[in-house]
């Protein structure tokens, strides 16, 4: 399977909890900068918009996520 390529505003999770920042597997964020080829610095907001946590994680780090339906294959 072909990784995802993460971009400028891509929305994102944690794939592992950050217990130095107090974030947890699973958290959504949006990526507002890329610093390398494969470091981003993501944001994470509350439902208020209020940014709660802001930092430089490396892709590996990430699950790309996507909001819009992707066209499957049916193998039968």
């Amino acid at each position: 399977m072909a990784k995802r390529k993460i971009k400028l505003l891509s929305t994102v999770a944690l794939n592992e909890d950050l217990p130095g920042r107090k974030l947890k597997r699973g958290e959504v964020g949006t990526v507002v900068e890329i610093l390398a080829s494969d470091v981003y610095e993501v944001e994470f907001c509350d439902e208020d918009g209020q940014t709660y946590a802001e930092l430089a994680l490396r892709g590996d780090k990430l699950i790309p996520l996507h909001n819009q339906g992707e066209s499957l294959k049916i193998v039968a």
